[in-house]
């Protein structure tokens, strides 16, 4: 898909906006000098009008984390990749917004009409397969080093809703091709969305009143089947020592279980 976006020389997005410019100088007296960029969508950004529809999708299935709030969150997917100083903008036909992103590389989208009417792109100044994106569903309040299940299966159906799974290879990627809606992915054991922990992660446990289970193996490090040439087409290719599965498909376990996460640098018990 091409756009030809009107955009001030000193805004624009070099690493992303991969395309054409030319200069067009207004007669004396005129205006300021602008410049047209033909810009090519990357799969490293993502449609925003699916990323609204995440949006809208988290107020229908708010009642899955009726406390929890929604951002996005950029991810890195390659070891060398700067993910200090990211910049974000909306950019349409004839409209470019910019998104504030957080120093923990989160943020959320305004709503604009003009950009949803324009099918605009959420653009990164980063390069293809550089970056994962993913929604961050999170309740407030609990206890350290711990997740809530009814916000995962959110952060999922978010997920897939708006798109943010990309660069999986028909052979490669971990997402069945079976599977193809978010209730689908989120709903099945086939489905494997992947998640992350902020840190290299040991043992994951389920809590929920006094029932208590610790995670095979296969539900950790990608299901420990990804090859080193499968590691480019899964989104955990930097940070395989920090995915893992949830059992989110399993109605047996309420929303209310605590995810808990054992790491691989906490102290040894005595």
């Amino acid at each position: 898909m091409h756009r030809a976006v009107a955009w001030a020389l000193s805004t624009l997005l070099g690493a992303s906006a991969a395309g054409l410019a030319h200069a067009q100088a207004a007669p004396d007296g005129q205006g300021i000098q602008t410049v047209t960029v033909t810009y090519t969508r990357d799969p490293v950004d993502k449609s925003y009008r699916k990323m609204i529809r995440g949006m809208e999708r988290f107020q229908r299935e708010h009642a899955l984390a009726p406390q929890a709030t929604l951002r996005f969150r950029l991810l890195p997917r390659s070891p060398t990749v700067d993910m200090h100083g990211i910049t974000l903008r909306v950019i349409g036909d004839h409209i470019a917004v910019p998104v504030p992103v957080a120093p923990d590389n989160s943020f959320t989208l305004p709503r604009n009409e003009q950009a949803l009417k324009e099918d605009a792109a959420v653009v990164a100044n980063r390069k293809t397969t550089s970056m994962t994106w993913r929604a961050q569903v999170m309740t407030p309040g609990l206890p350290p080093g711990t997740r809530r299940l009814g916000d995962l299966r959110l952060e999922c159906l978010v997920g897939m809703e708006a798109g943010l799974v990309s660069n999986s290879s028909p052979l490669f990627g971990w997402i069945s091709n079976a599977l193809t809606s978010p209730e689908q992915v989120c709903n099945s054991p086939d489905g494997n969305f992947l998640f992350f922990t902020e840190r290299p992660v040991f043992a994951v446990t389920l809590r929920a009143g006094e029932r208590t289970e610790i995670l095979p193996f296969r539900f950790l490090y990608a299901g420990g089947e990804q090859t080193r040439d499968m590691l480019p087409f899964c989104d955990c290719q930097v940070l395989l020592d920090r995915t893992y599965y949830a059992p989110i498909w399993d109605r047996s376990w309420p929303d209310d279980t605590l995810v808990s996460f054992a790491t691989m640098d906490d102290e040894a018990a005595p």
